[in-house]
């Protein structure tokens, strides 16, 4: 009782200390959250639109974007949180450098056909060069609109647990990898409808078996009030899955609600289900914004692929058993270096273990931005938030510092 009372007073006094604030670091941005639209969905709401959206592709050219991103900081950590010291702990002190720059080229080849590629440096790395996005769109008869090559596309609404975006699932043990994808668009009216094919097998060196192929589609109806995402994705080696995606907002609150419902058709067909419900709220003209979410696992312990971030190496992540519970805060304080608070929260109470990411972002200088988080691991030793945590050395606590400057450059030429 006094550990549990310990631990709830710890969070109290971070959310009081912090206000209310911005996120991991780590895995994203908590911008990502609260400045990007809360789903994937492509919406065709009439003709005009349609009909401005055909104009924009048709224009002819080639256009260059150079990015470059320059990193340092230092992150002094524990083996141990520090409410569990034992005289054993290991301490230290981790430094950290990153350069980045990526060459995008973006041609429209034709009125119907546009390509676009990303090449990428990153010092240190083992290979120097790296391809980045890399696909073509191709519109057939302004009906079919085609999207094919490697990169990230995805399903479903929630920021926290990506359950039904069921192109980012892999099978248990399976290490993942970037995807190859093969989709195409049909606008219907107000909604569209959408097919899929996706691999993860690295294609550049090994071609893969129809096996490694996953296939899905799903149908988006955007109706005035509320917005609609069903789909299904079937692959061999993993459970067919499909799910349903609802969007709405009530009370100038934006709500949303998943469900998820899967059939083991590779082993003994067994049915299991998951569902999840959300809100964002925005305060005092967005300078107070809030993200809560609740979710249902009934899967058991599934898989999903997390791709790479800024810090963190590219991995399978789990999605635990049970309940799990999201709470995101942010205060934007405005005026000079536009400071950014933040709390992000992952809890699951089946594992008694949370992961709790206080700090904030500022921005001193044009393209300059600092970052302080204090990501730790609560509850549990054995429990998956301990053993896999926020900081990008794998330590249940720590305080990490970090400096980035980058920009971009763009030209075309038409």
């Amino acid at each position: 009782m006094k550990r549990f009372l310990f631990f709830l007073s710890l969070i109290i006094f971070s959310i009081v200390i912090i206000t209310a604030q911005e996120t991991d670091l780590f895995d994203w941005d908590i911008d990502f959250i609260f400045e990007q639209n809360l789903s994937d969905i492509v919406v065709f709401e009439d003709e005009n639109n349609t009909q401005s959206v055909l104009a924009s592709i048709r224009r002819r050219g080639i256009s260059f974007d150079f990015s470059y991103q320059f990193q340092g900081g230092v992150a002094p950590g524990w083996s141990e949180s520090p409410w569990f010291f034992d005289g054993n702990e290991i301490f230290t002190w981790k430094p950290g450098i990153r350069m980045k720059s990526s060459v995008t080229i973006d041609a429209q080849i034709s009125e119907v056909f546009r390509v676009l590629s990303v090449i990428n440096t990153t010092v240190p790395d083992s290979n120097l060069f790296s391809l980045g996005d890399f696909f073509f769109d191709y519109n057939v008869l302004n009906t079919v609109f085609i999207r094919a090559g490697k990169y990230e596309h995805s399903w479903g609404i929630s920021p926290n647990f990506g359950f039904a975006n069921l192109l980012s699932r892999i099978p248990e043990g399976d290490p993942g990898g970037d995807s190859y994808v093969f989709k195409a668009d049909i606008p219907i009216g107000i909604g569209g409808f959408q097919a899929v094919a996706l691999t993860r097998i690295d294609s550049m060196n090994d071609m893969p078996d129809l096996s490694d192929i996953g296939f899905g589609c799903k149908y988006n109806l955007a109706l005035r009030f509320v917005d609609f995402d069903l789909g299904i994705f079937y692959m061999e080696n993993m459970a067919t899955r499909g799910f349903l995606s609802i969007k709405t907002t009530l009370f100038e609150t934006e709500i949303y609600n998943e469900w998820l419902a899967a059939v083991n058709t590779h082993s003994n067909n067994e049915f299991s289900f998951a569902a999840n419900i959300g809100f964002l709220k925005e305060l005092f003209n967005r300078k107070i914004l809030i993200n809560g979410e609740v979710f249902f696992n009934g899967e058991g312990n599934t898989y999903w692929y997390r791709k790479e971030t800024e810090i963190k190496d590219a991995e399978p992540s789990l999605f635990m058993d049970g309940f799990n519970i999201a709470l995101n805060l942010l205060y934007r304080h405005g005026g000079r270096g536009n400071p950014r608070f933040f709390v992000h929260m992952l809890y699951a109470p089946i594992q008694e273990t949370m992961q709790l990411v206080p700090g904030f972002r500022l921005t001193p200088l044009q393209h300059i931005d600092f970052y302080m988080a204090v990501p730790m691991a609560l509850g549990n030793q054995t429990g998956y938030y301990y053993t896999n945590t926020a900081d990008p050395f794998n330590r249940p606590f720590s305080v990490v510092m970090l400096i980035s400057l980058k920009g971009n450059l763009q030209t075309s030429f038409n």
